[in-house]
Formats: structure tokens, C-alpha cells, sequence
């Protein structure tokens, strides 16, 4: 498959007053033409800003990349200019933010705001581009978009707003859609209907999409990879049929637990990761997820394991799958 990005060994950092705190470390992952990626983990893993970092939309100072390439079509998006960076922000890669009321600027109009991006990326004058911008309000399933285009943002309800951020995000047939919990905070029947909204623009337009979520309901239904994130590093990464079939870090298998199924029992209670997170001012030696991990050895606290291959699409980093796991003698932590 024809790769439209290729994250190679990433590294993000930032600079504070207590020292730097190592958001991002050493990632890797790729997303094919027409692929659809899911990032999954607790809020404060770094998916987020491995979505910036790709937009660059971080602030730097305090952030900074320690290492590592973000390849678009075969070029480092990390060595880019600001200027050369305009041209691919919005146009060839463009995003979907979390919370679309703040996102949108709330004293422009919504057809103003469209406009803005289809003038400066695809050069049309005013008249063409308000032409434009209702048929993009009227491609995202927007009622009366020649009424609605002159209305304010607050005028529209959480998911058509949302709906809205996808019309500005896809304007410019954009190669890739970084799509950051496109869903958070709408009710169940609008999530599903820009989930499909998503999925028909993806097919229409070839488009690859990078999805950011914890929830997992989501990633069964859109993507097609998963890659599991944690204190800023990928524990697990494959196909998703492999990690919802197959989860083989425990870290997957409790994220997995967390969810609630068909078929549980009324009076089941549903599992909780306990802990929380390591502080990334003093990140881990070892695998981080060791201190709330039911597997742990001694071993995980001190040494990250290596990759171990369950396909050739599937792996992840944890010492139970090494050949000596299991005739190590010293027990657990």
C-alpha cells in the first residue's frame, strides 16, 4: 500500500520551569492511501500532540522536536518552513478539533470562515468561493446551506458545528484528515452520523485519515490499524481485527476490558485501570506501564522491551512474550 505518512522514531518534548517533560518518545507508525489509523490511550499519552506535530501547531518554545521524521508524500514535514508549512496546513493535510465551539471563531460567520480557506488555498475569487462554501455545508449534510452560511456559530447546535469544522477541514480535498475526538461531547445518534459522514467522505475523496480517540466502540467501526499509546510511547500497534481479537500487551487487554459489552451480566461492574500515569518530568527506564501492570517482572521496571512480532502486521512491547518469560525464576514485581 502506498504510504502517505511515515512517522519514524518521534520525539517531543517541552521545555518548562521544573525541566522537560518528554511528551512524545520515539514513535513510529505509517498511514496508507485510504487508510484509516486509530490512536488510542488515556487522555495525557501524546496522542494529541502527535497530532500537532504533524499540523506543526505546537508552540515553540516551549515544545521542540528531539528527534525522529514525520514524512508527508516522502518529504520531512519537521524540516519545512513556516511559509512552506501554510501550504500544506488546511490544504493537504487538514484537522478536525475536539471541541468545534472554540474552534470556530464566534463572531465570523460560518460561511466567512469556510470562504477565508477556499480563497487562499484554491484561489478563487469572493463569488466563487461562497458559490463553494454551500456546497460544502450542503456535501457535510447541513440543512439550508444557502440560509445557514450566514448564520454564526452559535446558531448551530454541537453537531452541526462539528459538522462544520469537517466542511472547513475538507474544503481543499485534503490528502489527509487528522481527525482529534471528532465525537467528544455529542450524544450517541450525532456521533454515529459524523462517524458515517466521515466514512462517506473518505470514499469519495481517497482520503487517509489519522482518528485520535478513547473510544474503543469508534475504532472497531472506522479504522482499519490501531496504534496503542501510553506515557508517550506506542506499547501495541496492528490491524485492528489483530488487537480487538488478539490484544497482546496488557495494557490493550485492560483498555479492552474497560468497555462495556452485550452480553455482560446487569450486576457485572466494568474493570478500571487503577494508577495513574507515570510523570513524564522523570520518564520510566522500564515499561511504563509497570507500576499498574497485574504481569509485571522485575525486569519491566529497569529495561523497555523490544518489539515482539505476532504478524507481520502485529506487535507490541512487553516481556511476557520474550522466550525466557517463562522460565523466569525471580517471580513478579
Amino acid at each position: 500500500m502506498e504510504k502517505v505518512l511515515e512517522i519514524k522514531e518521534l520525539a517531543v518534548s517541552f521545555k518548562t520551569f521544573f525541566g522537560e517533560v518528554e511528551a512524545v518518545r520515539g514513535i513510529s507508525f505509517d498511514v496508507g492511501r485510504k487508510e484509516t489509523v486509530a490512536i488510542v490511550g488515556e487522555s495525557g499519552c501524546g496522542k494529541s500532540v502527535t497530532a500537532n506535530s504533524i499540523m506543526q501547531l505546537l508552540p515553540m518554545p516551549p515544545a521542540f522536536y528531539k528527534g525522529g521524521q514525520i514524512l508527508f508524500n516522502g518529504q520531512d514535514i519537521i524540516k519545512k518552513t513556516e511559509k512552506e508549512m501554510q501550504d500544506i496546513r488546511g490544504n493537504k493535510i487538514s484537522m478536525v478539533f475536539q471541541d468545534p465551539m472554540t474552534s470556530l471563531n464566534p463572531t465570523m460567520r460560518v460561511g466567512k470562515q469556510i470562504v477565508e480557506g477556499i480563497i487562499k488555498h484554491q484561489h478563487l475569487n469572493r463569488e466563487e468561493a461562497e458559490k463553494k462554501a454551500i456546497e460544502m455545508l450542503d456535501l457535510v449534510s447541513v440543512p439550508q446551506p444557502e440560509k445557514r452560511v450566514k448564520q454564526f456559530p452559535h446558531e448551530f447546535s454541537g453537531g452541526m458545528r462539528q459538522r462544520v469544522m469537517i466542511a472547513l477541514a475538507m474544503v481543499s480535498n485534503p490528502q489527509l484528515l487528522i481527525a482529534d475526538e471528532p465525537t467528544t461531547a455529542l450524544d450517541v445518534t450525532v456521533q454515529a452520523q459524523i462517524l458515517e459522514l466521515m466514512k462517506e467522505l473518505q470514499d469519495k475523496m481517497d482520503m487517509s485519515i489519522i482518528l485520535i480517540t478513547h473510544d474503543l466502540g469508534i475504532v472497531a467501526d472506522m479504522s482499519d490499524k490501531v496504534v496503542v499509546m501510553y506515557a508517550g510511547q506506542i506499547l501495541e500497534q496492528g490491524l485492528t481485527d489483530e488487537i480487538f481479537a488478539n490484544p497482546s500487551h496488557p495494557y490493550t487487554r485492560k483498555l479492552l476490558a474497560s468497555v462495556p459489552r452485550l452480553d455482560m451480566d446487569r450486576n457485572e461492574s466494568l474493570h478500571s485501570i487503577e494508577g495513574t500515569p507515570p510523570d513524564l518530568y522523570i520518564p520510566p527506564k522500564g515499561c511504563p506501564f509497570y507500576d499498574r501492570c497485574d504481569n509485571a517482572m522485575k525486569i519491566c521496571k529497569d529495561h523497555m522491551p523490544d518489539k515482539s512480532h505476532h504478524s507481520n502486521s502485529h506487535y507490541s512491547h512487553c516481556w511476557l512474550h520474550h522466550e525466557l518469560a517463562k522460565s523466569d525464576t525471580e517471580g513478579s514485581k
